[in-house]
């Protein structure tokens, strides 16, 4: 009975070094593409920063070629400044 116990053991082992292994392996995959992730976010935050910067110059930019302030964006002059809101009448 000895030497089967033993060999139980030894399989026992054998098992469970490839169960680590496989474990190891599937986190360092799962690692990699995580960093991979992060990485690709960082560059798209530089080139957002950089984008912005770019916005800030030209704005500069106009500024100075203007003699004055900046023209307003054209979202910020969507809105009717004649346009008021309906009040409820009173009369009721």
């Amino acid at each position: 009975m000895d030497g089967q116990d033993s060999g139980d053991t030894k399989q026992s082992t054998a098992d469970m070094t490839q169960f680590v292994q496989t474990l190891l392996q599937q986190m360092q995959s799962r690692f990699q593409t995580m960093s991979d992730s992060i990485n690709a976010l960082d560059e798209m935050g530089e080139r957002i920063n950089e984008l912005e910067q770019s916005i800030n110059d030209l704005r500069t930019e106009m500024g100075a070629e203007g003699g004055g302030s900046p023209s307003p964006s054209p979202l910020s002059t969507s809105k009717k400044p004649d346009a008021k809101p309906e009040e409820p009448s009173s009369a009721e």
